[in-house]
């Protein structure tokens, strides 16, 4: 029904998060009617999007330098980590303006029935970090910030474990049970959030 080049482009769309066969042809109609001149904008958003952005090397988060300007912040705790799932959820942190340590972004949860999960986490790198960061200060204290779902408790079980063997000094902490189970992170609002932060437990 559709050119080759539309029915491709479904197809790429299609592989966004909550994006159907409906959503991808709304969007592309969209663009077509709205005429050369906003998909010209969007593509060149993209280009820049590509050639710009780049992982922290520390911390896994997305930035334009690396290390980010998170991890560069002499002001920020250094000995704290608190450690998200994306990084959508270390901005929704940052907002309550309760936390000043710097992050560690784990790009995914450990997945029971997907064996590569493990591997796409970026779980040794916490774990190197758990051992020195980049400025030989030892870290005190790991903040496990995520969500409290099936795969955010198992991930958070894993990390225990594995951060205790690393170093069993270390203070592993979770935010504090005034999120509800099963929600998402980045959804809740920032008084909640705040309050779980300063009244996170220890495990």
């Amino acid at each position: 029904m559709y050119s080759s080049s539309i029915n491709r482009l479904i197809g790429s769309l299609k592989k966004l998060p909550s994006v159907g066969q409906r959503t991808a042809e709304r969007y592309i109609f969209y663009l077509l009617k709205s005429g050369k001149k906003e998909v010209t904008e969007l593509m060149l958003s993209l280009k820049e999007l590509i050639e710009t952005v780049r992982s922290c090397e520390v911390c896994w988060n997305f930035t334009d330098t690396s290390p980010c300007s998170l991890c560069q912040n002499t002001q920020r705790d250094q000995t704290t980590i608190c450690v998200v799932t994306d990084p959508q959820d270390l901005t929704v942190i940052e907002h309550t303006g309760e936390y000043r340590g710097v992050y560690h972004v784990l790009r995914g949860l450990l997945d029971p029935s997907d064996e590569e999960s493990l591997a796409r986490m970026k779980a040794k790198e916490l774990l190197q970090r758990t051992k020195n960061n980049e400025q030989g200060t030892m870290v005190k204290e790991i903040i496990l910030a995520l969500n409290p779902d099936l795969s955010g408790e198992t991930t958070m079980l894993y990390l225990e474990k594995e951060i205790k063997k690393t170093n069993p000094a270390i203070k592993i902490t979770r935010l504090a049970r005034g999120l509800p189970m099963g929600s998402d992170l980045r959804y809740a609002d920032e008084i909640t959030l705040g309050s779980a932060l300063k009244n996170r437990i220890q495990r």
